[in-house]
């Protein structure tokens, strides 16, 4: 009875070597992805536009922020710029208002009219280097008058203080208000009334 037994048993199997591996041949057809995959497939790629659409936004507003402040920078800048620039302008547009006296050669004030080239003209004298000359009566000689700008004193007394040349740029005028000099950027220009310039 043994005998049959061994007869009719077949010899056991083989089990599978661990770690190998089966291959598909080329006529495997690749299974289709189930609905639920499917789903998930979409729903990570609309979240990855969606992130990526947030950054793109994002990046767009950045630059837009940066650019405005870039703008309002250079906006201030400029404006600083310019209003430093006109300050200077009237600054130096500005000219500085001197009062002049007609002195003898003595340096004595005396009437403004003795520096006045029209007067001095009509008196038959006449004007030279910032001096005016006036002929003394029957006499054949010529007494001699300029301006002293910034110094005062009253007619009769020794000028004090000043300076016997035109400060380059400013107003020069008499105490009577007639204009010697027109100031502005350092050029001197005739007088309105008299024609006269503000020579030293």
């Amino acid at each position: 009875m043994t005998q049959d037994d061994n007869q009719g048993a077949q010899a056991p199997q083989e089990p599978p070597k661990r770690g190998s591996m089966r291959f598909q041949d080329s006529s495997t057809q690749a299974r289709q992805p189930s609905l639920a995959e499917q789903r998930a497939r979409q729903q990570a790629l609309a979240e990855q536009q969606r992130q990526e659409a947030m950054a793109a936004e994002a990046a767009r507003a950045a630059e837009k922020k940066s650019s405005t402040k870039k703008k309002i920078l250079i906006g201030t800048g400029v404006t600083v710029g310019l209003v430093g620039l006109v300050a200077t302008f009237y600054t130096v547009a500005k000219p500085e208002n001197v009062t002049a006296v007609c002195t003898t050669k003595d340096g004595i004030v005396d009437q403004d009219d003795n520096c006045d080239e029209r007067y001095v003209t009509s008196h038959g004298g006449y004007h030279s280097g910032g001096f005016f000359f006036i002929p003394i009566g029957g006499g054949g000689g010529y007494n001699s008058y300029r301006y002293n700008y910034g110094g005062t004193g009253a007619i009769g007394q020794r000028v004090s203080g000043g300076s016997y040349t035109a400060p380059s740029g400013a107003n020069i005028s008499t105490k009577s208000g007639k204009s010697v000099q027109r100031g502005g950027f350092g050029i001197s220009g005739k007088s309105g009334g008299s024609g006269k310039s503000g020579g030293s």
